[in-house]
């Protein structure tokens, strides 16, 4: 009986141990939560004043056009996927990763047919133990990444597009709404959908052409939404890492209750056992 309330004691002192580091992570991943969501939240008024300039110049132009802008027959398809390089970040890369192949295995029905551009080493390591072609891949970002991290990779995601190596691009990551939810995402990044201009919009003057404009403006906005959907990712890697570590500190205090509870209860049946044993024996020499 001894044995097993060392073990119970021994038990409850790791679950503690455990508790103080998730508790820790917890901690540290709200912290860099608020400054992911306040990036996040920022990137989406340049974006839409991007997307309304470009709808802007499509619209209000007669004639004006670009190969970002133009769909063809699709023959090969890019994905451009987003995931986190470290664990215990509860179900996030799971459910991006099952959209992903969701979309593969239904638009899809030969490895030729796409590349994957993938962020995030849970991703790599994913495709790679699965043998799909993997185009370009970037690891080991921090918790504050910057454009000139992923350029590199936006760049010849885009690139390639307008080279006519893809006909499409996709863009798949999980989309911050708040720290409890994030929604996987797959969005269709090329060719450019043209937004239908409602009410009354105002006219402007390019220089030194609509054309000029959309030579320079559309690469750039493409590789603008990709930084954004990075950081819609990392907000929701951290969200969903702040809320898996409060689920297991709230576990771990349940176990140690539990734990707590049955060493008294083996420590009292020690006793009890104990001064029924000294009993029986004074009883014996009397």
């Amino acid at each position: 009986m001894a044995k097993g309330i060392r073990e119970i004691k021994r038990q409850i002192k790791s679950i503690q141990n455990t508790r103080q580091i998730t508790k820790a992570m917890e901690m540290v991943a709200s912290a860099k939560l608020r400054k992911a969501q306040e990036k996040a939240q920022a990137s989406r008024p340049y974006v839409e004043k991007l997307r309304e300039v470009v709808s802007s110049i499509a619209a209000g132009s007669d004639g004006v056009s670009h190969p970002m802008m133009v769909s063809r027959p699709v023959k090969r398809t890019a994905y451009i996927v987003i995931t986190s390089d470290g664990g215990l970040v509860g179900g996030y890369n799971t459910n991006v990763l099952r959209k992903v192949m969701d979309e593969l295995n239904s638009r899809h029905s030969s490895k030729s047919e796409y590349g994957l551009f993938v962020i995030g080493r849970k991703g790599r390591d994913y495709f790679s133990r699965r043998d799909l072609p993997i185009v370009s891949e970037i690891t080991e970002l921090s918790d504050t990444p910057k454009f000139a991290d992923i350029k590199s990779l936006a760049y010849a995601a885009v690139q390639g597009f307008e080279e006519e190596k893809y006909d499409e691009v996709y863009i798949c990551y999980s989309k911050f709404i708040n720290a409890i939810s994030q929604v996987p995402t797959v969005e269709r990044l090329l060719p450019f959908d043209r937004v239908d201009q409602h009410g009354v919009t105002a006219t402007y003057e390019y220089e030194p052409s609509p054309e000029g404009v959309l030579e320079v403006l559309l690469p750039k906005y493409a590789e603008t939404l990709i930084f954004g959907a990075l950081l819609e990712g990392k907000a929701s890697e951290l969200g969903a890492k702040m809320t898996a570590m409060g689920s297991a500190t709230k576990n771990a205090t349940t176990m140690i209750g539990e734990l707590t509870l049955t060493y008294n209860r083996a420590r009292q049946a020690a006793i009890t056992q104990e001064i029924t044993e000294i009993v029986a024996g004074a009883n014996a020499q009397s």
